[in-house]
Parts: C-alpha cells; structure tokens; sequence
C-alpha cells in the first residue's frame, strides 16, 4: 500500500496517531489542500486497483471478530500460525513474513517440506519466517510492514486481534478457532489479498485432485471413520475429532462417513472435539476406520488392551496411525499445498485399512 512506514511496535501501540498510517488512509497534513490532494490520489489507485483485479474497494471481510477493512489491494501479505501462508503461496504470492511451523517436520527454519518446495519455487532463498512458536511475535509481524494480516485458520484471541488490528487489517477465521476448512481458509484468505477469483481457481483445482483421487479408491467410500487420538501411558481415555474439525471434514471429503451414534454424543455443534473414557469405548465400534496420532507401538497397546483391543478397527488392525515424525503428522489439517503433496500416501494409507475389513 502506498504510504505505509516501518515503525516499532512498541511504539504504534502507544501512539494512536499511527494508527491511521498503518490501515492506509494515508499521511496525517495540517494542509488541508494536500489531505485532499492525498484523498484524490488515493482514490484514483483504488480505483485502478478495482479494475485490475475485479474486486470492488473499500472491501469488507467478515470474520469472528466484526469486520475488516481494506483500501485497496495490499501489496504486502503478512501472515500468522498454522497454514495461512500456504494459502499466500499457492496464489504465487511470497509473504513478508509468516508463522514457523510448531508440529510435524519442518526444516531449521520450521518450514514444512511442501511450503519450503514453493518458496523455492517462487525463487525465495530467505523468506521471513517468525519464531513465533510460543506466542505470536508483535515486533516482527509489524517489522515485516503488511498491507493485511492472514489468520484465517488460527486460534487468536480478542487480544491478539486487537493489536494485530493496530499493525494492518486481519483477516480472522470466520466462526471459531481452528475450525475453518481449507476452502474457506482459500476464500477468505484470497479476498484478503484481493485475489477472490485466483481463490476460486485454487478452490476448483483442490476439489478435483480430492476427487480423482477418492475415485481411485473406490474401496473407501462409504466407510464409517473416526479420528481418534489415544495415550499409551493413559488408556483410560481418548478423545476424538467431530465433523467440525477440519481433519474430519477432509476424510469426509474423501468418502468416508463420521458415525451416526458417534454424532448424536455430540452437545454443541461446534466443538471440534469431544471426549471419552474408556468405559464408553463401544462408541467406537461403529468405526470401519480409525486415523489417528500414534505408531505401531500404540497399535501394539491397544490391541493388548482388555477393553480397547475389542474394538473392531483396533482388533483387527483397520487403524491409519500417523506417526509424527512424518509428512503426513501437519498433513491432518488440509490446505491446498498439503493435499497435493501427501493425499496419495494418505488415501494408500486408508485404503490398507479399508482392505483388513474383508481378511
């Protein structure tokens, strides 16, 4: 955005003149000639922004937290936690900044290997990655001078929104915390960037790999599935991901079935997540399926165990346990750059499970 100046956060936090620089209004004058030269020179490019890329300025962005406002097109992406820059780079856009990843395998800049394979795609030998693991980093997110702030697949607060807000405008997720799907962390994301018919694009292409690629498993369709994640230290409970998370909603995608009695335990409908003891483990006997977190020492455990080990799927062994330690482990929350990168080991995986079914 034009206008824009680096400042310290520290500072534009206890300056609420800046705040005006930093959503791109446009410099502060006591020259009132020039404030109104300024407006007609502003208006003018967002104008020209409008008819470049089809979207209509001052654009609105509804989300959990109200409503975002951008100028015009940002020309600077900066993104936070988990996947919102794979959104940024499948559109061939290089954020200025964006969040380390925190789970699964990541190079020493805490890139996973599909985001580290576009960046250098895209030609970038030294993106800005935040080491923001333990919280976000507000002076380098306002270092990195964004035009607009992508979160729309993360689990900030009012607070974090808050002083995001005072750095660019933020694009939050639309209801709840960790539970936007990949098509809308692609929309929202996408019309944050002004970039709403590329997401489309992006959209359709996504939807078509899922489904050429369920087409070749047909063995998979219809089967119940639940993500269930299990302790070997404390098998005396579990817990396990409803329709809303987006794990579920991708295996869904799939086709494959989250079960009826399994649904109807569910109190609110948006949890992502709902909890068990062991005691109650027939719940899972409906299951066809289970995917989880673990490796084949839980597997081990469970079948070993004197009620777990009953259950259909453990018993005979129709478990797809995603050790961490590999691509698939931050696979489980979908995006566009993961699907294309992991989905045929993924469906291999589940369809070796499918398969004991018939044994």
């Amino acid at each position: 955005m034009t206008l824009k100046k680096t400042v310290s956060f520290k500072w534009l936090v206890s300056s609420a003149a800046l705040a005006v620089v930093l959503t791109g209004c446009g410099s502060e004058s006591s020259d009132a000639p020039e404030e109104n030269d300024a407006e007609n020179t502003e208006t003018t490019e967002t104008e020209t922004a409008s008819e470049e890329t089809g979207a209509e300025y001052p654009l609105v962005i509804e989300h959990a937290f109200g409503e975002s406002v951008l100028e015009e097109k940002p020309e600077r992406v900066a993104t936070v936690q988990w996947g919102n820059q794979d959104i940024a780079l499948a559109l061939d856009v290089v954020p200025v900044g964006f969040s380390a990843a925190n789970f699964g395998i990541m190079d020493d800049r805490g890139l996973l290997p599909w985001t580290a394979e576009k960046v250098e795609e895209l030609g970038e030998s030294d993106p800005n990655v935040y080491q923001d693991t333990d919280g976000l980093d507000f002076e380098a997110i306002s270092d990195s001078n964004p035009d607009v702030i992508l979160a729309a697949y993360s689990g900030i607060t009012q607070e974090d929104y808050d002083l995001l807000s005072q750095i660019a405008p933020v694009v939050a997720y639309p209801t709840s915390p960790w539970t936007t799907t990949w098509r809308e962390q692609i929309t929202m994301n996408a019309a944050g960037m002004g970039m709403e018919e590329e997401g489309e694009k992006l959209v359709e292409e996504t939807e078509s790999l899922i489904e050429e690629t369920a087409a070749e498993h047909p063995e998979i369709e219809g089967k119940n599935v639940l993500w269930v994640n299990f302790s070997a230290n404390d098998l005396s409970s579990l817990h396990l991901y409803t329709p809303v998370d987006t794990r579920v909603s991708f295996l869904q995608e799939l086709g494959l079935v989250f079960p009826e009695g399994i649904s109807e335990m569910i109190e609110n409908d948006t949890d992502y997540s709902l909890s068990l003891s062991a005691e109650n483990a027939d719940a899972l006997n409906e299951a066809d399926v289970i995917v989880g977190y673990g490796d084949d020492d839980l597997l081990e455990a469970l079948q070993g165990d004197s009620r777990l080990g009953q259950i259909p799927a453990i018993e005979r062994g129709s478990v797809v346990f995603i050790d961490g330690n590999s691509d698939l482990a931050a696979a489980g929350t979908p995006n566009p750059l993961s699907i294309s990168y992991t989905i045929d080991q993924y469906v291999d995986l589940i369809g070796e499970a499918v398969d004991k079914i018939e044994e």
